[in-house]
């Protein structure tokens, strides 16, 4: 249901900002925030900012004919007839009003980072709190210095709940979101070796995520993965920081949210969850170990808002994952149908072995093969060939029968393979594209996965475009 309220009147721009009202003294309000011509809606305010290809000024035309109530804007533009605020920075001003947002809002905010997962964990946190009341959430992956105060900007004033997800790369970058957004419920989904480019060791990256914590008011709770091995170095930084409290979970038999059993099949899982002397029965629709531990991630964050368990949990069979992240295609050859598993946004080497056991649990039809087309996985730094060559016994523990290798770090996992593996290299995604799906057959169940830099939504293109019925059945739980 619509907030009978405006997101934000023309004053509380103004204030918010501290920008100067331009030549025309219309009032007017706005009912959300924009940051891209291309996806402007009627009635949003249109922040204008240099980035590092484009000048948002240059489409303010394209703004307003989309329907933009008022334009921020950091330099003199000749719209005397059109509202503007005029600021010394667009980006600063988009952090103002994102800071002014959250001061206004009297609902718990939850917050999530991680390694791996933030984005599925995020989605998955949203769906059951969306069960509870009125929430609102990260966008896609909104997570960055742009994408945090963009979401705040974008919250309603009556929300009952707020989910943020919050990424980085560096050091410092989580204690500054996290200064912003200030969080109710901090979440670590888990850490692995990630950005390794950038951090000298996996410990780094466990130190950089524990910066979520320094924007937490005392009364906040932690909600921690108890598998990892970092548990109690996360533990004792949210301690230090006055934190009233933190939640455990996972399969460790002193997790607070403990999972007692899963049963899976290609669909998804059946899971029994315990909490304290409460025993919990779900159904995930999603196939994946990784999504039964993001569903304890949700239990916990729940949990840790006094929120409704049992309706939580039961909201999480609607889960679907998002776009790129584990998506199963029907594709209808003509003599069958093949199954391909869209991985493509991201990869690590963690998130990597959980592709894997997804493709290991699925079961191709009669005569089909489990096949992995995999791309680099980046900024792995100088750890980056062994990391992509210890892919192969992942790769064999879970029956895969071949395995096409695009980019230059994958040709050392390629020749971590055994012959009868290998199904192809090549430079890139385009070029490998043509023989995957000259190789691929009905029956078989295929796995794209690969870094987004490394662009292997390609290859998904092309195995769709061989659908026979000139459409494309997606279902997430083939």
């Amino acid at each position: 249901m619509m907030s009978p309220h405006p997101l934000w009147t023309r004053d509380e721009v103004l204030s918010a900002t501290g920008g100067v009202a331009g030549p025309s003294d219309v009032d007017w309000h706005a009912s959300g925030v924009s940051i891209d011509s291309r996806t402007c809606r009627p009635g949003d305010l249109f922040i204008a900012f240099s980035g590092e290809n484009l000048d948002g000024h240059d489409f303010l035309p394209d703004a307003f004919r989309a329907g933009a109530a008022a334009a921020v804007v950091s330099r003199d533009m000749d719209y005397a007839s059109r509202p503007l605020v005029r600021v010394d920075d667009g980006l600063h001003a988009l952090n103002n009003l994102g800071r002014a947002a959250r001061d206004r809002c009297t609902a718990p905010v939850v917050a999530v980072t991680g390694s791996v997962g933030k984005t599925s964990t995020k989605e998955a946190i949203g769906l059951a709190l969306g069960a509870l009341g009125t929430t609102h959430a990260t966008l896609g992956n909104l997570n960055n210095q742009i994408g945090v105060p963009l979401t705040l900007a974008r919250m309603p004033r009556d929300v009952n709940y707020a989910v943020v997800e919050m990424g980085m790369n560096h050091a410092g970058e989580i204690s500054e979101l996290s200064l912003l957004v200030r969080p109710d419920i901090g979440v670590i989904t888990t850490i692995a070796a990630v950005h390794l480019e950038f951090f000298d060791h996996v410990a780094g990256i466990a130190d950089a995520k524990a910066e979520i914590f320094e924007g937490m008011c005392q009364q906040g709770i932690a909600v921690l993965n108890r598998d990892n091995v970092y548990f109690a170095m996360l533990s004792t930084r949210a301690q230090a920081c006055g934190l009233k409290e933190v939640v455990g979970f996972g399969a460790h038999p002193e997790a607070d949210i403990h999972l007692s059993t899963c049963e899976s099949d290609d669909a998804g899982s059946n899971v029994t969850a315990q909490l304290n002397d409460r025993i919990i029965h779900y159904r995930l629709n999603v196939p994946g170990r990784h999504w039964v531990q993001n569903s304890l991630t949700v239990l916990g964050t729940v949990s840790a808002l006094d929120g409704d368990i049992d309706l939580a949990a039961q909201a999480l069979a609607e889960l679907t994952p998002p776009k790129g992240r584990g998506t199963r295609i029907g594709v209808q050859l003509r003599d069958g149908v093949l199954t391909v598993i869209d991985d493509s946004y991201n990869a690590s080497p963690a998130s990597m072995r959980a592709a894997f056991a997804v493709l290991g649990d699925s079961q191709p039809a009669t005569g089909g093969r489990r096949i992995a087309v995999l791309g680099d996985m980046l900024e792995l730094g100088d750890a980056s060939a062994s990391l992509h060559a210890g892919l192969a016994n992942d790769l064999a523990a879970n029956r895969v029968d071949q395995v096409f290798c695009a980019g230059t770090n994958m040709a050392a996992l390629d020749d971590a393979l055994p012959a009868a593996m290998r199904g192809g290299t090549a430079a890139d995604s385009q070029a490998l594209a043509g023989p995957v799906c000259q190789a691929v057959t009905a029956g078989d169940v295929v796995l794209i996965k690969g870094s987004l830099g490394s662009r292997m939504a390609v290859v998904v293109d092309a195995l769709c475009a061989l659908d026979t019925d000139g459409r494309l059945e997606t279902n997430n739980a083939v």
